[in-house]
């Protein structure tokens, strides 16, 4: 068998193939999304939740943690006085110092998260915009250029 007999059958079985799965020259019928098998999509925002989330985080856990800090350290203080001269006050001060350190950390891990909380609609939808921008061929402006 020759070339172009090879090249006659590569040619008669390349249209013979299945339809493709992915059309570009049609809608998509709606739904969007990312989904797989016409299921539900893969990624999903809830700004309204999120926005909850953090004004829990800034007007129920923040204030609750640092008034809980305060009543344990009062008691410790009171507790470290009541043992002074003993090896328990020393031993209860470094207590406090640890729950003090761990407070701390707790109070800016709230902040961070309200941050992150906050933060996350405005990028999904500054993403969004861009993603639109772009397929619609428009060139959009970045922050820098604005100012």
């Amino acid at each position: 068998m020759g070339f172009d007999e090879d090249w006659a059958g590569i040619r008669s079985g390349a249209t013979e193939q299945a339809p493709v799965g992915t059309r570009l020259n049609q809608l998509d019928g709606g739904g969007g999304g990312g989904g797989t098998s016409g299921g539900p999509p893969n990624l999903a925002t809830a700004p309204a939740k999120k926005k909850a989330a953090a004004n829990t985080i800034e007007n129920e856990l923040e204030p609750d943690t640092a008034k809980a800090a305060k009543v344990a350290d009062a008691a410790t203080t009171a507790a470290v006085g009541g043992f002074e001269g003993w090896a328990t006050a020393a031993g209860l001060k470094t207590v406090e110092t640890t729950w003090d350190s761990q407070v701390k950390n707790l109070l800016a891990r709230l902040a961070s998260e309200k941050t992150a909380l906050r933060s996350t609609a405005v990028s999904f939808s500054q993403q969004e915009l861009d993603n639109r921008a772009r397929l619609a061929g428009v060139r959009p402006t970045s922050r820098i250029e604005q100012y």
